[in-house]
């Protein structure tokens, strides 16, 4: 894949309850707004964090990203495209489509 694919937040709800610990839900939202509200076993994505992600998730794993509101997060899977993960998608609707959806999120405020 040369290019990110998107799904919809239920879609991507539905993908990481099969694929389980195989995928990987990436939130690139600023650190107060993932502080107070994320989507349940989500890796805060910043750019301090980059290098973490790529020491522990294979460029084989899917991996799904999340911002506020699907717009951002087009730009973060293709640079993850080009650092050569194969199979990555962005949450149309972002977190706040999830939230739409009533799909679980974990609130810390």
């Amino acid at each position: 894949m040369e290019t990110f694919q998107t799904c919809s937040a239920q879609q991507t709800h539905q993908m990481l309850k099969d694929l389980g610990e195989s995928a990987k839900l990436v939130d690139i939202r600023d650190f107060q707004s993932f502080t107070l509200s994320h989507a349940p076993g989500a890796f805060h994505l910043t750019n301090e964090s980059m290098m973490t992600l790529m020491d522990e998730v294979d460029f084989e794993q899917p991996i799904f990203v999340m911002c506020y509101h699907g717009i951002s997060s087009q730009g973060a899977a293709q640079y993850l495209i080009n650092q050569g993960y194969e199979e990555v998608y962005s949450i149309e609707g972002g977190f706040e489509g999830w939230r739409r959806e009533q799909l679980p999120t974990i609130q810390m405020g």
